[in-house]
């Protein structure tokens, strides 16, 4: 970029951030094509090189294969629309409210999964595609990106040069090495929300996120699910009373769940899959159509040329950054899964955005996870933020819990579903609120709240003091915050 163009673009008042960096290597003559390199077309990526475009650089953005990422092809979109589709055919099964006979029956699944088709194919257009045209300073640059030196990047027979580089190259499911796992066709969370028949009978391995929300989606479009989990309890490092209250819930549906699983061996044959495991010191075995693999997700990073370059990565894969999102190569910034946990799309827009500005500004910004909200789109839903009970224990603070159960929200008690409860943490003796979990059939539309107390140290008794529309969910919150200075038992509705 020329000096002119630096202070048009700073008179403009668009470029607080712009870089000093590409200035000082313009001065030595070294020529760089774009001020940027963006490898990965994802929420990520995207997020980047629109923040970088912002700051007035011109950005490359690599891609290779569809673009989008994880989130709009085969993650958050097509997962959620299948969960509510799900939802669709529980919740008109079985009515809650007395004189009202209802029935449900899923009668085309391939109809589900076309709909879910053309939902993530109009989101990718809208969302990414159309949205690249808005910035004339972005150039989709289409192949396979390899990094030949800390400043150069070869797609194709193209080499291109930047002074700063971005990898947002995401995540992909992992299969785990399990004696005959691969060799039975197992499903991933990618390939599962492709089929085109709904299997009859389904084993989920694993006890987290996706296990749970792929587990109760295809029980209730009408499949038998077995969940085997490794450890003693499905998402084991949350409070007992969320899991064992969660298990209950599934369980009640039809789910069954195993836990203290340990797999053996995987065999295939012409009616489907069987797992052998020892489960407490016996031997059992589980049989059932289809097997869907629901362990996790790796980084990838194999192909970009990363160790060449010196690029430190972690065991599992991930690349090694720093706070401020730089890897061990000056210059070289990575944002979104592929640096691991959190592996949220919203991370990952912003470590994106973080990363641009980190990479173009003299001034640097460190990631802050303090106030992270998470959900888990199961029935009810899981949302939390900040620390749990035991998480706050662990680093030794002194905290006082309060617990609501829905059954004194009045919201919950009018609607007839008062699964779940409400748990706040916060300091012994203090007002500054710690962590939330809301257990609750829209537990993800209740967070926000906690996520901002947190976020903006607005303390426990400020929310037991604020107004909250009477017969709303939200008010839980407002109860349970009270329930650290009174019963709430005591209460009438209005005197709340």
């Amino acid at each position: 970029m020329s000096s002119e163009k630096h202070e048009s673009v700073t008179r403009e008042g668009r470029n607080s951030y712009y870089p000093t960096s590409v200035s000082k290597k313009s001065s030595t003559n070294v020529h760089f094509d774009y001020d940027l390199i963006v490898i990965g077309g994802g929420s990520a990526g995207f997020a980047a090189a629109i923040q970088a475009q912002e700051l007035g650089a011109k950005v490359a953005l690599v891609n290779a294969g569809m673009i989008g990422g994880t989130c709009v092809n085969v993650g958050c979109v097509p997962s959620k629309t299948l969960i509510r589709a799900a939802d669709e055919a529980h919740r008109a099964s079985s009515s809650r409210f007395a004189g009202i006979e209802t029935d449900s029956r899923i009668t085309d699944f391939t109809a589900i999964i076309r709909q879910k088709d053309e939902l993530v194919e109009s989101l990718r257009q809208a969302k990414y595609i159309d949205v690249l045209a808005a910035y004339e300073n972005i150039e989709l640059v289409e192949g396979q990106a390899t990094l030949r030196t800390a400043d150069t990047v070869e797609v194709g027979k193209r080499a291109i040069r930047a002074s700063k580089i971005i990898i947002a190259t995401g995540s992909r499911p992992w299969i785990p090495p399990i004696t005959g796992l691969s060799e039975a066709n197992p499903l991933t969370s990618t390939s599962a929300f492709a089929l085109e028949r709904l299997p009859a009978s389904l084993i989920v391995l694993g006890g987290r996120y996706v296990a749970l929300e792929c587990a109760q989606m295809f029980a209730r479009m009408g499949s038998h699910v077995t969940v085997l989990q490794r450890s003693d309890r499905i998402l084991p490092t949350e409070d007992n009373d969320i899991t064992e209250a969660l298990t209950g819930y599934l369980r009640e549906e039809g789910i069954q769940i195993e836990t203290g699983v340990k797999v053996e061996e995987i065999t295939r044959d012409g009616k489907g899959v069987t797992v052998h495991a020892q489960v407490g010191g016996r031997p059992r075995a589980f049989a059932a159509e289809r097997i869907l693999c629901a362990t996790g997700r790796r980084p990838v990073t194999e192909g970009f040329g990363l160790g060449k370059v010196g690029i430190h990565l972690g065991e599992d894969g991930r690349i090694e950054v720093d706070e401020g999102l730089q890897t061990s190569i000056p210059g070289v910034f990575a944002a979104g899964d592929v640096i691991g946990e959190p592996a949220f799309v919203y991370t990952a827009a912003y470590e994106g955005n973080l990363a641009a500005r980190n990479a173009l500004a003299a001034e640097q910004k460190t990631r802050d996870y303090t106030a992270l909200p998470w959900v888990i789109f199961t029935d009810p839903q899981l949302a939390g933020v900040g620390l749990n009970e035991k998480e706050a224990t662990a680093a030794g603070l002194e905290v006082e819990v309060s617990r609501l159960d829905l059954s004194y929200i009045p919201r919950a008690i009018a609607a007839r579903d008062t699964r779940g409860f409400i748990k706040l943490v916060k300091e012994r003796g203090g007002d500054r609120l710690l962590g939330a979990r809301i257990l609750a059939p829209e537990g993800g539309e209740q967070i926000m709240e906690a996520a901002l107390a947190i976020r903006h140290m607005i303390g426990v008794s400020e929310l037991a003091d604020a107004f909250h529309p009477y017969l709303t969910q939200a008010e839980g919150v407002k109860l349970c915050a009270q329930g650290f200075m009174k019963d709430v038992r005591k209460l009438s509705c209005c005197s709340a």
